[in-house]
């Protein structure tokens, strides 16, 4: 027995709902430090622009991914999944930068582990429950 909302498993309701919530808060934290100076910039100690650049713009592509998984649509897995591989490959990049004695901030690890493992559940919640069904 699958618990469903309406015509919607469960699972879809929380990825979907997840997924738009951390594209919304991507977009203002990365906003805030790309566009505004202040207090966030400041705060945001070593950051590393092309992660943030990344981070910035993908919180649109979150965007975009949520309401497909909302709605079911096929090519939002495909999309959740683009997006897990691509937060993978920037992943390594930083790991990168970072043996390169490049400048970075531990909460920048941290964000991107959470980040990567968490579009990978959505994605792989997303493959098993809109297109095997």
């Amino acid at each position: 027995m699958q618990s469903k909302i309406g015509t919607k498993p469960i699972s879809i309701w929380i990825a979907s709902i997840i997924a738009l919530v951390f594209g919304l808060l991507t977009i203002k934290s990365g906003g805030s430090v790309l566009f505004f100076d202040g207090a966030a910039r400041e705060n945001a100690g070593n950051y590393v622009p092309f992660v943030l650049w990344f981070n910035f713009v993908i919180g649109f592509v979150y965007l975009i991914a949520g309401a497909g998984l909302f709605k079911q649509q096929r090519w939002s897995v495909w999309l959740s999944i683009v997006i897990a591989l691509t937060t993978l490959v920037v992943f390594g990049f930083l790991g990168l930068h970072i043996m390169n004695d490049g400048l970075y901030e531990a909460r920048t690890v941290g964000a991107m582990i959470l980040r990567t493992t968490i579009w990978i559940i959505i994605s792989i919640t997303a493959y098993l429950k809109i297109i095997r069904q």
